[in-house]
């Protein structure tokens, strides 16, 4: 059952962080915003957008889930502090879509280097 559980919970982050992090990639214009309150440029934005569909591919990849889920948590992490510090707006959904990664980082704890 919970090989099932953690199939459905990484499709479920990768189509979540593939499609964030190709509207970020692609400028759309509700990423654009909330990056331009950031304060740190759009550069920032091409990064996470970088990092989100990098770490959806990983998810998937023999040996690599750890770290594409350990990746996933800390950039929710910084999601939720953005939204509660800097732009405001529900960090709800980052605060679940991080709360999942930390389910996969826990289910595959035996890849971590310190295992």
């Amino acid at each position: 059952m919970q090989k099932y559980l953690l199939i459905v919970v990484k499709a479920l982050l990768t189509l979540a962080f593939a499609a964030a992090g190709f509207f970020k990639l692609t400028g759309h214009e509700m990423m654009v915003a909330a990056f331009e309150g950031v304060g740190v440029g759009q550069w920032f934005r091409y990064v996470t957008g970088l990092i989100e569909v990098g770490a959806a591919i990983a998810l998937w990849v023999p040996g690599k889930q750890f770290f594409a889920a350990g990746t996933l948590v800390v950039t929710m992490v910084g999601a939720i502090l953005t939204h509660i510090v800097l732009i405001g707006g529900s960090f709800l959904p980052a605060l679940v879509l991080g709360l999942l990664a930390a389910y996969t980082l826990y289910s595959y704890r035996d890849q971590s280097p310190m295992a």
